[in-house]
């Protein structure tokens, strides 16, 4: 399969995001081509390196100056300790300014080595190998590192791009089904927010992508990956256009904050949030019922989600208003008028956002068609 090159474009200069089927047996000499470095600091999960270890190490080609460092990657553990326990290993592993930190996972991982490179020493080199399907579409591409705190989602991080994505399909071979599912709720939102044609590939193809084929996994994955550039080099910092990456998110992180983390893959919140969001889109007046039928439609053929949680609207209206997006205490949300396009809308009124809240789990929850 043809390894393609998409380039993204950042303040600190361009980068390169390699997507293939066993691009990471190159890992190595892709790296060697970013310049020379004192030592490698790979950053990883127990879980992941058991996956996936044996051949990052061979393509790495594990040598002295090559250190591994392991931490949980559930949800739970993205936090500021998790922060300080790296760094801390990274200094008595000798790490200097000319290091390499090569993450190596999910999201958590990612996003979690990526502020810890923002941060230790004041920046050293930053290398992604996402290992599932939500990293590989998402959250490797574009540069936003961070952690959660108590009271919301990715509140402390940075901006800071990597110096190489490196994609490669076939490590979404070890990833539990669960994961993987998860994982194609972003896919489902880039079709939503910009690509009708790709969300027509996944109505019709979805039972291949369930399998995995290789075939429609090639085209999928790079598709996203290349609408991803084309939002973040346009909009790096989230001043406006790359908002609408966040579809489905403040419904989404509302519902991981309240559960703290522990019943929703991210993914799950995400298809949640993208099935409340195109209902209060169709409550404002801007998505057609038909519209909504085929985004709810589509998520759920995805497999089941875990149920929403049994609280108060205005418990997740709370924990909206902890959302990045909300500009003097006023909710944001992304929401779309037609599958394909997308758009941030302020002043929402708090009536109809508590109404979907009130009403989701009951129009949602039986996967039938929506009606007005």
């Amino acid at each position: 399969m043809k390894i393609q090159n998409i380039r993204v474009k950042s303040a600190a200069g361009e980068y390169s995001v390699l997507c293939g089927a066993g691009i990471s047996r190159g890992l190595a000499r892709n790296i060697a081509k970013l310049g020379k470095f004192s030592g490698l600091q790979v950053v990883s999960s127990p879980a992941v390196w058991r996956a996936v270890g044996r051949k990052i190490k061979n393509s790495l080609r594990f040598a002295d100056r090559t250190n591994l460092h392991l931490f949980d990657d559930g949800e739970p553990a993205k936090t500021m300790r998790t922060v300080e326990m790296l760094c801390r290993a990274l200094t008595r592993a000798g790490a200097d300014r000319k290091s390499l930190i090569v993450a190596v996972g999910g999201g958590v991982v990612g996003d979690v080595a990526g502020f810890v490179a923002a941060s230790y020493l004041r920046g050293v080199a930053l290398v992604h190998v996402p290992t599932t399907l939500v990293a590989q579409v998402d959250s490797s591409i574009g540069g936003k590192t961070g952690v959660n705190l108590p009271e919301g989602k990715n509140l402390v991080g940075a901006f800071y791009p990597p110096r190489m994505v490196a994609v490669d399909f076939d490590l979404l071979r070890t990833l539990p089904e669960r994961e993987f599912r998860s994982g194609l709720a972003e896919v489902v939102k880039y079709g939503i927010i910009a690509d009708a044609n790709l969300f027509g590939y996944l109505e019709k193809n979805l039972d291949r992508v369930l399998r995995r084929d290789r075939a429609a996994l090639g085209y999928l994955i790079p598709r996203c990956v290349q609408i991803k550039a084309t939002v973040v080099s346009r909009d790096e910092r989230e001043s406006g256009l790359r908002e609408i990456l966040n579809f489905g998110h403040t419904f989404g992180h509302a519902l991981e904050s309240v559960t703290k983390y522990r019943r929703f893959k991210h993914g799950e919140a995400v298809a949640w949030g993208m099935m409340a969001a195109a209902l209060l889109g169709h409550e404002l007046g801007m998505m057609a019922a038909d519209e909504v039928s085929r985004v709810v439609a589509l998520v759920r053929r995805m497999g089941s989600l875990p149920a929403w949680p049994q609280v108060m609207p205005e418990k997740l209206t709370e924990a909206m208003r902890a959302d990045k997006k909300t500009q003097a205490g006023k909710l944001r949300f992304v929401l779309s008028p037609r599958i394909g396009e997308a758009r941030s809308v302020d002043g929402v009124p708090l009536d109809a956002v508590e109404s979907v809240l009130r009403f989701a789990p009951r129009v949602l929850d039986g996967g039938g068609e929506f009606h007005e």
